[in-house]
């Protein structure tokens, strides 16, 4: 049986999660950038908020975040850790949720990952298979 808007399944509450989620990521970014905490080994941080997880009851956030560059992570990760309660007053002062989200960040592996990806596509036996002609004649009949 199809879902409407209203239903209450699982996926009304993997949507809400995803959109509690950018609106959270939004928002930490807003403030992270206008450097609204008062830390100075904060603010010297440009930190991009690639993307925000949501727990099932929205009282968790999971931040993930990388300084510009890449440098200084851990650093970066110690002081978003220490100024967790202010960012989530900050955060939750934006927006309309029941509750504030408790934040914790972890670094963002995604550009890691990419780099992987594109390391292994430079590599000379995946492009080899990757620009091989197909061996498969098609069949006009087929179609």
């Amino acid at each position: 049986m199809a879902q409407n808007r209203n239903s209450h399944g699982q996926g009304s509450k993997a949507q809400r999660q995803l959109r509690v989620g950018e609106l959270i990521r939004r928002r930490l970014a807003e403030v992270l950038a206008r450097g609204d905490v008062h830390d100075p080994e904060l603010t010297r941080h440009s930190i991009t908020v690639g993307e925000v997880r949501t727990s099932t009851d929205l009282k968790v956030a999971t931040a993930f975040v990388l300084p510009l560059g890449g440098r200084e992570a851990d650093e970066a990760l110690l002081a978003l850790r220490r100024n967790a309660p202010e960012l989530r007053h900050l955060v939750a002062k934006g927006m309309t949720l029941k509750y504030a989200p408790e934040l914790r960040f972890q670094l963002d592996e995604t550009f890691d990952m990419m780099d992987d990806t594109r390391r292994l596509f430079e590599d000379e036996r995946v492009r080899r298979d990757v620009e091989a002609p197909d061996d498969i004649p098609e069949d006009d009949d087929a179609r």
